[in-house]
């Protein structure tokens, strides 16, 4: 296999990856937002807050999948390096997600 048909295969695979990852992630945002702690009565509107901030969330989230998908082609980062600033990014998010849930939850 030459060098440019390994680094297509690599690539096509890590863009299924992350296709399939968005997909668990957007589907665990939707089935398990972080509203349990709160009173029934108050969990559905917690969870359509938790909906709302993720929608607010993706374009952000997308654009820095791409920008990282691009770095990658260039050779600017190796795929270690990927994986680490790509999970330190979605905790990142994922914390400024929540705390934005608390702050609307005590307005409610």
């Amino acid at each position: 296999m030459t060098y440019h048909a390994a680094k297509r295969h690599t690539m096509i695979a890590l863009a299924l990856a992350f296709i399939l990852l968005g997909v668990s992630w957007r589907t665990a945002w939707a089935a398990d937002p972080p509203c349990d702690k709160y009173p029934i009565v108050i969990q559905t509107k917690c969870a359509a807050i938790w909906k709302s901030l993720n929608q607010e969330d993706g374009p952000l989230i997308s654009q820095f999948g791409l920008d990282q998908l691009k770095r990658r082609e260039e050779g600017k980062i190796n795929a270690e390096q990927h994986l680490g600033e790509n999970m330190a990014f979605i905790k990142q998010s994922t914390e400024k997600r929540l705390q934005r849930l608390k702050q609307r939850m005590e307005k409610e």
